[in-house]
Parts: C-alpha cells; sequence; structure tokens
C-alpha cells in the first residue's frame, strides 16, 4: 500500500471516530464493540424517502429504518412472512387483499402505527408519482383513486383493491418493495411543506418504525444509524452503525485488515485470495438479482438504428471481464430476468466478435465506425468494466469517451435522459418476474413528461407490443404459461433492445471474524444489520 492510501485509511478512521463521538482514538485501534463500522461505496444514494427510494444503497438503507407491509425469506424467496402485517387474505375473484395490522408497533418518535399509517403510506407514494410508484399503479392506483382503493377500514384492518385479478403472488412480491415502507403519517404530515406530502422532510429524515433510526446522511461521505432500543422485533446489540463511503478498494482492504472497519464492501477479486488466509476475516459470497448493463439512448439516431445496438452487443468482451475483473463478482448474464426467477433464460447468444460487430455498423451505414460517449459511476468494478468495454469496442469500430462521475450525478443525468450510452446496475424491486419485464421490455408512454418511467423510457425505446405482451404475461395464472411467455420476451429484448447486459451480481463482502448476524440477501433491500452482533 502506497503512503497515500495509508493516510486516506488514517484520515477515514479519524474522522469516523469523530463523527461518532469518539474521544481522541489511535488511528489503527479496534471498532467499538458497541459499533458495527462499514466501509462502503454509497455514492449513488439521492433521497431516504422510501416513496422515493430507487437505487441499490438507497434501498439497503430503507431496509434498516422502515418496516414494510410483508416480506419475503431471504433463504427461500418463495416464502413470504408478514412483517407489519400480521395475517392476510384474498378475496375469491382475486382483486380484494385484506390486511390486518400487527397490533403493539410504535414509530420511533413513540406514535404507534396503525393501518392509517400503512394506507397514507402507500397513497403518498402514488399520489408523489416518484421513480418506484409503478409498483403499485400497475395495480390501477391513481392519484385519483388510490384514497378508495386502499384504505383503512379500522385501526388494524388494511384493505387493498387492484384492477383486476392478477397471479396473487404477484401483488404480494410487489408489497414486499421499499416503497411499502410504512412511514410515520403523523410527523410526516407536520412536516410537509406546500403539498410535497413531507419529501423535503425525508430526503435526509427518518421516519420509521425499523431496528435503527437515521442519525445523519452526508452524500457520498457518511451514513450513521442509532439503535431503535425499543424495536418491537427486539432492540438490536449494537448501538450503532456508522457506514463510510470508501471509493477505493484498497483503502477498505487496508483498513480492515488493520480493524479500523469491521466490514468492506467493494474489493477488487485479486483482494480476495490474500484475505481468506487471513484468520482475522471472513469473506462472505451472496448472489444477487442485480444486473451489470449499459443501455443506449435511443434519441440518438445512430444509436437508434437496430444494426448499431447489435454491433454493440458483439463488441463487448463478457469472458475476459468474467475472468478478471468480474472474477467472484459475477457471472456472464445477457437475459433480463436473473437466475432463480420464475422463467429466466440461461441463454448467452452474444460473444466477443469485433468482425462482426464492424460488419454490421457497415450495414448501418457506418463503415468507419462510430463515437459515444458512456456515463458511468467513478467506482469500482462500474470504471473498470467501462475501461474493458472502451478497449474492446475500439477493435469493434466504436470509440467509447467515457464520462466518469459520482453515482448520483450519473443516475441524475439517466433519469432526465440525456445520456448517449450508460453503464449501471439494476436491482429486482421484487420477487417475481415482472419486476424486470416492466422495465427491461415494457415502455407505455414514451413521451418525456410519461408518469411511467422504466429503464426502457429512460433509453427511449418505444415498444407499444412489447408492452402489450408484458401486460398480458403479469395476468397469467397459470404458472408454466406464464414462465414461457417471459423466456419469450426475454428472447425478444436480447434479439432487438437497445440494452447490453452483461453480468449478474455475486455480492462479496469482506467481514472481521468477529461479526455475527449479518443477512446479505439476493437483493440490497434484503441486506439487514438488525441482528448483527460483535464478539
Amino acid at each position: 500500500m502506497n503512503t497515500l492510501a495509508r493516510r486516506l485509511a488514517g484520515a477515514a478512521f479519524l474522522s469516523a471516530g469523530l463523527s461518532f463521538g469518539l474521544a481522541a482514538t489511535p488511528v489503527l485501534a479496534d471498532t467499538p464493540k458497541d459499533t458495527l463500522v462499514m466501509a462502503w461505496q454509497f455514492d449513488d444514494i439521492v433521497t431516504l424517502d422510501p416513496g422515493e427510494i430507487f437505487e441499490l444503497s438507497g434501498a439497503e438503507y430503507g431496509a434498516q429504518v422502515y418496516d414494510r407491509l410483508i416480506r419475503f425469506d431471504v433463504n427461500d424467496v418463495s416464502k413470504i412472512h408478514g412483517q407489519v402485517a400480521e395475517s392476510w387474505t384474498v378475496s375469491d375473484d382475486g382483486k380484494t387483499f385484506t390486511f390486518t395490522i400487527r397490533d403493539g408497533i410504535k414509530f420511533h418518535s413513540g406514535n404507534a402505527l396503525t393501518a392509517e399509517d400503512v394506507a397514507y403510506s402507500l397513497q403518498r407514494a402514488v399520489k408523489m408519482n416518484k421513480g418506484p410508484a409503478f409498483i403499485l399503479t400497475q395495480f390501477g392506483l391513481t392519484p385519483e383513486n388510490v384514497d378508495q382503493k386502499v384504505r383503512a377500514t379500522d385501526p388494524r384492518t388494511l384493505v387493498f383493491e387492484t384492477d383486476k385479478t392478477y397471479a396473487p403472488t404477484f401483488v404480494l412480491y410487489c408489497l414486499t418493495a421499499d416503497v411499502s415502507g410504512v412511514v410515520d403519517s403523523k410527523l410526516v404530515k407536520s412536516k410537509e411543506v406546500n403539498g410535497d406530502f413531507g419529501a423535503a422532510f425525508l430526503k435526509a429524515n427518518s421516519a420509521g418504525s425499523g431496528p435503527f433510526v437515521l442519525r445523519q446522511w452526508k452524500a457520498s461521505e457518511l451514513l450513521s444509524l442509532e439503535a431503535n432500543a425499543n424495536y418491537w422485533g427486539g432492540a438490536p446489540a449494537v448501538k450503532r452503525v456508522l457506514i463510510r463511503h470508501i471509493a477505493e478498494p484498497a483503502t477498505q482492504r487496508l483498513l480492515l485488515e488493520k480493524g479500523d472497519v469491521d466490514v468492506a464492501r467493494n474489493l477488487k477479486p485479486e483482494q480476495f485470495e490474500p484475505l481468506r488466509g487471513n484468520d482475522k476475516i471472513r469473506i462472505v459470497q451472496a448472489p444477487k438479482g442485480t444486473l451489470y448493463y449499459f443501455g443506449l439512448n435511443q434519441k440518438n439516431e445512430v444509436l437508434a438504428k437496430p444494426d448499431v445496438r447489435k454491433a454493440f452487443k458483439y463488441a463487448v468482451d463478457y469472458d475476459g471481464m468474467a475472468k478478471t475483473i468480474m472474477n467472484g463478482l459475477g457471472t456472464v448474464h445477457q437475459a433480463f430476468l436473473p437466475k432463480g426467477f420464475l422463467g429466466a433464460l440461461e441463454e448467452n447468444p452474444y460473444t466477443y466478435d469485433p468482425a462482426k460487430a464492424k460488419e454490421l455498423l457497415k450495414q448501418a451505414g457506418y463503415p468507419d465506425g462510430i463515437t459515444v460517449t458512456m456515463d458511468v459511476r467513478n467506482t469500482s468494478p462500474s470504471m473498470d468494466m467501462a475501461q474493458a468495454i472502451q478497449g474492446s469496442a475500439a477493435a469493434a469500430g466504436i470509440t467509447v469517451k467515457l464520462l466518469p462521475a459520482d453515482g448520483k450525478q450519473v443516475v441524475t443525468k439517466y433519469r432526465a435522459r440525456n445520456h448517449e450510452a450508460l453503464l449501471y446496475q439494476w436491482g429486482a424491486d421484487y420477487q417475481d418476474p415482472n419486476t424486470n419485464a416492466d422495465t427491461f421490455a415494457a415502455n407505455p408512454d414514451n413521451a418525456d413528461d410519461a408518469k411511467a418511467k422504466p429503464l426502457s423510457w429512460r433509453n427511449a425505446w418505444d415498444i407499444p407490443e412489447l408492452t402489450k405482451k408484458t401486460a398480458a404475461a403479469v395476468e397469467e395464472r397459470d404458472t408454466a404459461k406464464r414462465a414461457a411467455m417471459y423466456q419469450e420476451l426475454q428472447r425478444e429484448v436480447l434479439e432487438t433492445s437497445p440494452f447490453v447486459i452483461m453480468f449478474q451480481q455475486t455480492e462479496v463482502i469482506a467481514e472481521r471474524s468477529n461479526v455475527e448476524g449479518l443477512v446479505w440477501g439476493p437483493s440490497f433491500d434484503s441486506n439487514y444489520y438488525w441482528k448483527v452482533s460483535k464478539k
């Protein structure tokens, strides 16, 4: 490790110590027994509001601070269980879901959690109509009807009505998503400004009932959580969780080895093996339903040509990256449904073929090649992947100019459809195949002011017929037929889409061996700190 990295590591620890109130603590000392200290790249956090959270790091934060209506078993996602909901029933026609709300839950404020709070939280998300609202509005909910369709009939009963009959598990999986995080309606209403539903307040404050309370968030710097000693499920064993944004994997490793952090989240493959020989550190692997991909904005007339889109799919050295950059961090996967989902397609039809890519560009009218800019998070492995793509694409006649920035800047530009090409991650919002079909294979309105803004919309891919097929798949109640429909959708997206899907992520976490009880689930919003302890 060079001198600069050591100085960075020491500065990071000292800053961490000051942040949670330590006195003058020597650099390179063990972390406090009652505090979990984590090094992580969380520059993608835009907001801490469960009605707006739509990035991976924000989703993980929400899982610690907010209870949801229901959850799934991280070890067997086919099993759904209640959280705020104690139980539920489904009407014979499959359109009315009635939930009994658990008694005795209190928000961090001390206010009692009731069915009114659950109803308000879902109503609020629909009316705000931010990124994750589509998870609820796809059931026919609108700002105009949501108060009638989602309602509390008494303090412990919530009724949720859909516009038509869907596979019941589809509805339930959607209600496990971040957007169902229950907010303290009394507190949030008291913080409303000009009808914003308390959004300005919740952007950097919390109003939940979960095992942790937000203490402080500094974008791309610090996220500090305190234990909720009165949590209805039992108080956490640690008093606080301190997460530092440490961009450099080398610095994360140094901090971990010296005991200055308990967990490192963003190490590179070449760092794993040396750490496996350290008896004070364990390596944990957690397969995720998260995809690495890049999208091509169809507002760009060059990128909108089918042959150009396909040329990009042959301009990526998938196997080369899999053996180096992604070694242990992911596997080659080119379809939009991750392994483990109903109907997931395990076909990877594209291989690195620069000659074929050049021929496709020639057919599109660009015999001398093309130039494109690519926005990318300035973190690992995203930058490493982007640089590898830049190199492999050059041999295929595609000049890629990289535009690195922090995650918040990249995603803001993406949401505005102001990119040309953009490399990012996509994590499933819930454990039903529609979660990815509805974003990669549907775009009900391609207008700039559209209400629904899936990834197809972000890349301006106008697909009315594919959108109809996606809508039909979610209404099919026969499991085998439904799986076949999703396989057909995936093949069409593989063939025609502006998405170059490359890898399914395996999250690799390095923990100090005295850390126990962290849960690393199949999605980032099913990573849980609640049961963590330190020997």
